[in-house]
């Protein structure tokens, strides 16, 4: 069972930079592929980025690519998503995510295991 525990989130204007963070525990943190995904009211989840287990291969929606970096310190359990230059428009709930498997994948249903999120709110 692997916990994930979010932060980083908060409340910023427009054009500023946050980073999160994402700690993982309970399991083999480098046996995973690990996402971030977002939810904003009335929208369904949506993938950001994705990171392959050993940082090899990267995944990033393209409303985000060029601003977000995602990246992982397996010594450290840890996934984080750079974000740069943020706009209104990324404003939402922030969740980690983590799928046991090789195979990179922005479908939500195929990661088992999900943190309690961390809202980012964007002002214009």
């Amino acid at each position: 069972q692997v916990q994930l525990v979010e932060a980083g989130g908060g409340l910023v204007q427009a054009g500023a930079s946050l980073t999160l963070s994402c700690v993982a525990s309970g399991g083999t943190f480098s046996s995973h592929v690990m996402a971030w995904f977002r939810q904003s009211p009335g929208k369904e989840r949506e993938s950001v980025a994705v990171i392959g287990s050993n940082d090899d291969r990267t995944y990033y929606a393209d409303s985000v690519k060029g601003r977000f970096t995602i990246s992982r310190d397996n010594t450290k359990n840890t996934v984080y998503l750079q974000m740069n230059s943020l706009k209104p428009e990324d404003t939402a709930v922030y969740y980690c995510a983590a799928r046991r498997s090789a195979i990179i994948t922005i479908t939500p249903n195929l990661y088992m295991y999900w943190g309690q999120g961390t809202q980012v709110t964007v002002s214009s």
